[in-house]
């Protein structure tokens, strides 16, 4: 199992030089991979094309992409110029629905048939990320259109999946799924089966499972518990995530977050890997000596 880090989305004015030295630092540590969220700070393919462009030898990710606001073929035109920037083979292009309460409210798009508009947009996606033209005309998205941009390679995408639907169409039609907030036995259990089974049954390579969660190596684990439950606390509102920790039997964030000293934190992350997940990415969310020693422990499980 690859072991990768979360990279914090920073803010201000300086926010991208910070970022360019938090994945140097990720780097210089030898994690294999460094992902970043896109929610409302910073663009994360704009962030990434920046720092990426600036810091070799790691490979980056995006956890994940809304779709809704960006029409398949604006996101491939960004995520090939992303790749361009950094270089070929860096760039795992996460994308997700993201949910409802963001869709509707804040963006008022609708919402209502998810399932449709992934699987057209990712038959408009897929195509341009390979360097193909693509007609199409779906019940969700049409287009017409091909793209010019100079890539060596395809950029894989992984779909955030949870539900069996997402999981199906996550294992026919793209290189795997990017999690969070999903305990072992859910990946075990639900995940791993359900892509792994779409991925065999359309002739697609195994795909890739990429499992992030809050991790902590700590000698004081109330107050680390406490501090994740109040800095994750509106996963417990979003249904999907509440769905995923009513599988996994956690009352709420905090029982996902992987804390403990060394040794309780690194049995956790391999049973993550023994679930069935490919790679394992940190979420770090504890500051000072604490962070320190996590970091230094998941560099230590991926030699």
């Amino acid at each position: 199992m690859r072991i990768g880090i979360m990279l914090d989305q920073p803010n201000g004015p300086d926010a991208l030089r910070t970022l360019t030295a938090d994945l140097q630092l990720a780097a210089d540590e030898g994690f294999q991979s460094a992902w970043l969220s896109h929610i409302f700070g910073i663009d994360a393919l704009t962030a990434l094309a920046v720092a990426g462009s600036r810091v070799p030898d790691i490979e980056i990710g995006t956890a994940a992409v809304p779709t809704y606001p960006r029409h398949p073929g604006a996101l491939a035109q960004q995520a090939r110029t992303t790749a361009l920037a950094v270089g070929p083979g860096r760039l795992s292009l996460g994308i997700g629905l993201s949910h409802k309460i963001v869709i509707e409210n804040m963006f008022g798009y609708d919402f209502e048939r998810p399932a449709r508009h992934m699987k057209e947009y990712l038959a408009i996606l897929g195509p341009l990320l390979a360097d193909k033209p693509v007609s199409y005309t779906g019940e969700t998205l049409r287009a017409n259109l091909a793209l010019s941009v100079a890539n060596e390679d395809r950029i894989p995408v992984l779909l955030a999946a949870l539900g069996p639907q997402m999981l199906k169409l996550a294992g026919r039609e793209s290189d795997g799924t990017v999690l969070w907030m999903t305990g072992p036995a859910t990946v075990r259990e639900h995940i791993a089966p359900v892509v792994t089974a779409a991925a065999a049954a359309a002739g697609r390579p195994a795909p890739r499972i990429v499992c992030a969660l809050p991790v902590c190596v700590t000698d004081d684990p109330q107050r680390a518990r406490e501090q994740a439950a109040a800095t994750f606390a509106a996963y417990n509102q979003l249904p999907s995530y509440r769905a995923m920790m009513d599988h996994e039997g956690a009352a709420g964030p905090a029982d996902l977050a992987i804390i403990g000293t060394e040794d309780e934190v690194a049995e956790r992350v391999r049973a993550v890997g023994a679930a069935g997940a490919t790679e394992f990415v940190g979420a770090l969310f504890m500051p000072g000596a604490d962070a320190v020693r996590t970091r230094a422990l998941l560099i230590g499980l991926s030699d």
